[in-house]
């Protein structure tokens, strides 16, 4: 039994043969307006060439099937955020010493994870590491982690209606990796992935296709070893959509991956010898032979500019405030890199007009570092 598919044509009368020869022998019924698929409502543009995407009433259905009231404040970020103490040496790990959960909590769990996985990866991706945090705990959860759930859930009723906008492009794919050190129970780390169409010259920002916000299983020895495992794990799961968007009649140049560890970097492109005493994982250099094969491309960004870093780690309700506009559709939502960089300003002060050419950041994003430094000069 087949639920929806699309199909995409250039001919009517070949849909129209389509539909006839499916309908003889299938029940089956036909929306040639193509404003909803596997769910999702489809808002098409042709003017500007633009797609927006929504699943609407969804998140409020869902509030109302697990009986969840309204928070009296809004919540900007879907988890809890603990802000570092940076002036400590050393900082301890919080050790969850609350009861475990009963089993009607771990079902009522499981159930929010399930429902919510299909929304996330559809059109609001600012849930996927919140998500993937909960997911991990379905079986070894505490009553700290229904707080947490709590906490998502007051997340989904302060942000009800979110929607992703897609653009045409020259369907050229391109890869931010990211990995957080050590953030995992059991001594792991957490990668981030973020997928989208641009354009050759690498301006145009766009709407994710796919978002990795995964634990990484093996132990990491090192911040490097983690940001070549998430390279690994993010490139892996490029080469289907590589092939796919081949076999699309989308030819594909060496995949630009942007990561934000040098060393990781320089052990990638074989610009740095790995010492004889550290060990990072064989099946990672699978990646150095596909560099080789110019299957992809793998380059150094500063980490303010890298949108998978979104994804490794709890961010502040301010931040996820500041960059929900990159990830999200809103009416502040930037068109291309250069008004994701006006979004991180914050972040991106120390980039120096200089220093961007050397980092590969396209022209657009370079002209808005250049007039911040003058601003900064003239300050």
């Amino acid at each position: 039994m087949v639920d929806d598919f699309g199909v995409k044509y250039i001919n009517k009368e070949d849909a129209l043969h389509l539909e006839k020869t499916i309908r003889d022998h299938y029940p089956m019924k036909s929306d040639w307006t193509g404003d909803r698929y596997i769910g999702i409502d489809l808002n098409w543009d042709y003017t500007n060439r633009t797609v927006k995407l929504s699943m609407k009433g969804y998140v409020k259905k869902a509030l109302l099937q697990f009986q969840h009231k309204n928070p009296t404040k809004h919540y900007a970020a879907p988890s809890q955020y603990i802000p570092p103490n940076y002036g400590q040496k050393q900082q301890m790990t919080n050790i969850d010493l609350s009861k475990p959960m009963t089993k009607a909590q771990t079902h009522f769990l499981q159930q929010i994870t399930g429902k919510f996985l299909y929304y996330a990866r559809a059109v609001d991706c600012t849930m996927l590491h919140a998500l993937n945090d909960l997911a991990t705990q379905t079986h070894s959860g505490t009553q700290k982690t229904m707080q947490a759930v709590t906490h998502f859930l007051n997340y989904c009723a302060s942000n009800p209606e979110a929607a992703t906008l897609y653009r045409a492009s020259d369907m050229i794919l391109h890869i931010d990796s990211d990995a957080a050190y050590l953030v995992a129970p059991k001594a792991r780390s957490r990668a981030g992935g973020f997928y989208y169409m641009g354009n050759r010259n690498k301006e145009l920002i766009n709407g994710p296709v796919a978002v990795n916000a995964k634990i990484i299983k093996n132990v990491m020895s090192s911040a490097s070893e983690a940001e070549i495992g998430a390279l690994y794990m993010n490139a892996k799961d490029a080469v289907p959509m590589r092939t796919t968007l081949a076999e699309m009649n989308h030819p594909q140049p060496p995949t630009p991956i942007r990561t934000d560890n040098s060393t990781a970097n320089g052990i990638v492109n074989s610009t740095i010898r790995q010492n004889r005493s550290k060990a990072i994982d064989m099946r990672f250099y699978w990646l150095r032979d596909r560099v080789n094969q110019k299957q992809f491309h793998i380059h150094w960004a500063p980490g303010a500019i890298n949108l998978a870093d979104f994804f490794t780690k709890h961010h502040s309700p301010q931040r996820h405030l500041a960059l929900r506009p990159i990830y999200v559709h809103t009416k502040a939502s930037p068109t291309g890199m250069q008004g994701c960089i006006k979004l991180l300003t914050p972040l991106t002060n120390k980039i120096t007009p200089e220093s961007a050419i050397k980092l590969n950041i396209p022209a657009g994003t370079l002209s808005a570092l250049a007039v911040r430094a003058r601003a900064r000069a003239r300050a």
